[in-house]
């Protein structure tokens, strides 16, 4: 009688242990795994099976933007990147807002605060046509708002490329609509910027380097991009705004 129960106990355990291996293999063939040690593996990583300790997430962007790296000398299946990977959208950002339904969005509204004078409006009073704006990029200043870009500090595409494309539509409307990551500059000078990064462009106004990347830093922090990338921009940050307090004495 002992012997039939234990026999019986055993063959479940192997059963229900198998039915659990074949269901975590089948799971984590459709995600990306983030090794202790920080290796972001996908499927066509040759060590993505080895990998039985990990964080799971649903695409290597995001992985790779919570801190995580590629595996020395791997190239990411480029079919499998694609097909795991939403292409960027100037829509997923939403419009430019009217939270006080005054007929003026965002972009009118900061002109308005940003003009160091009186600003002449549009015969509806929806659009601002006319001001003051020193352009804090090129050190100029302005009059004719149709010469003026609101240019995104943290550019949107930068911002999906390192882990924005994770964020709900409600965070990512609110992040475009920022006035803190928001300037009104000169529109050719934001068209050249486009969506580089503070690494590969910064204002011509060498003046304004320690305040962008200062600003930058904290638009970062405040929507907690991953801390790696963060700790990028604050070193360059810390050599950018020393350089130019020496350069000042």
């Amino acid at each position: 009688m002992r012997v039939v129960p234990f026999f019986i106990v055993a063959v479940i355990v192997c059963c229900v242990g198998f039915a659990s291996v074949s269901s975590a293999a089948l799971f984590s063939d459709t995600l990306v795994k983030q090794s202790r040690s920080g290796i972001c593996h996908d499927p066509s990583s040759p060590y993505y099976n080895r990998t039985k300790n990990f964080t799971a997430y649903d695409t290597l962007r995001a992985c790779l933007a919570d801190g995580g790296r590629l595996p020395r000398g791997h190239h990411p299946n480029e079919r499998t990147h694609q097909a795991s990977e939403k292409s960027y959208e100037r829509s997923a950002f939403g419009r430019w807002l009217d939270d006080d339904n005054d007929c003026m969005n965002t972009r009118h509204e900061l002109l308005q605060q940003l003009s160091i004078r009186s600003v002449t409006y549009s015969q509806d009073g929806c659009r601002v046509t006319r001001g003051r704006w020193l352009d804090p990029y090129t050190d100029r200043t302005f009059l004719s708002s149709r010469d003026l870009d609101i240019d995104h500090l943290v550019p949107l595409k930068w911002a999906w490329d390192n882990g924005a494309d994770t964020w709900s539509d409600a965070k990512r409307q609110r992040f475009a609509n920022d006035p803190v990551n928001l300037f009104a500059v000169d529109n050719s000078t934001n068209r050249s910027k486009g969506a580089q990064g503070p690494q590969q462009w910064l204002p011509p106004h060498v003046g304004f380097h320690c305040q962008y990347l200062t600003r930058y830093q904290r638009v970062l922090k405040t929507y907690d991009f991953a801390d790696s990338v963060q700790q990028q921009v604050a070193i360059q940050r810390e050599q950018v705004c020393r350089a130019g307090a020496v350069a000042s004495r």
